[in-house]
């Protein structure tokens, strides 16, 4: 009786956590499908993958890493043509500019990107669509195995969204200088 009980239990909490998944505003099948199509349209303007264009890297903060790269530009995904912001996040602690310009691909341990989907898509968070790729270009995940892309932490305390909710209204931290971007 004991064991099927635990074994009951253990059913409920695999179909919950599941339920949650499925729910949750990001990691969802549809949301690795549109991040590999950004993916791929980053790969054709050559600003991932193997022979990216590279620029001088500036000094980081958590949680995307101790020295960066930022990119600001359009693309079309889906026919749909939209702002993109590109974070390559290069590590680990104690990496300096010099390491990262000599051997970039050693040091990148991540690309975290923005890009503003049609209206209609996300309206509360100025339609942004997020994902953290590995350097492969495959996504990565939270410790709860969710892949990071589409609306991540959407109503969450913390993550990308709640982090970027602070930059003001169009969630960008480094854009005071541009025009444009909004």
């Amino acid at each position: 009786m004991k064991t099927a009980l635990t074994g009951g239990l253990a059913g409920l909490v695999v179909a919950a956590t599941a339920a949650l998944a499925q729910d949750a505003p990001f990691g969802t099948d549809k949301d690795q499908a549109y991040a590999d199509k950004v993916w791929a349209t980053m790969e054709e303007m050559n600003l991932a993958g193997d022979g990216m264009l590279r620029t001088f890297p500036y000094e980081g903060v958590a949680p995307h890493g101790m020295m960066l790269e930022t990119l600001y530009t359009t693309a079309t995904v889906d026919g749909h043509t939209g702002d993109l912001v590109i974070k390559r996040n290069y590590g680990p602690e104690g990496v300096s500019k010099n390491d990262v310009l000599s051997n970039p691909d050693k040091h990148l341990g991540a690309v975290t990107i923005m890009f503003r989907r049609e209206e209609g898509y996300d309206p509360d968070n100025a339609n942004w669509f997020w994902a953290k790729y590995l350097p492969d270009g495959s996504l990565d995940k939270n410790p709860k195995g969710m892949k990071l892309a589409g609306k991540v932490a959407k109503g969450m305390n913390a993550g990308c969204i709640a982090c970027h909710a602070g930059a003001g209204d169009d969630m960008l931290f480094t854009t005071d200088h541009l025009g444009g971007m909004e």
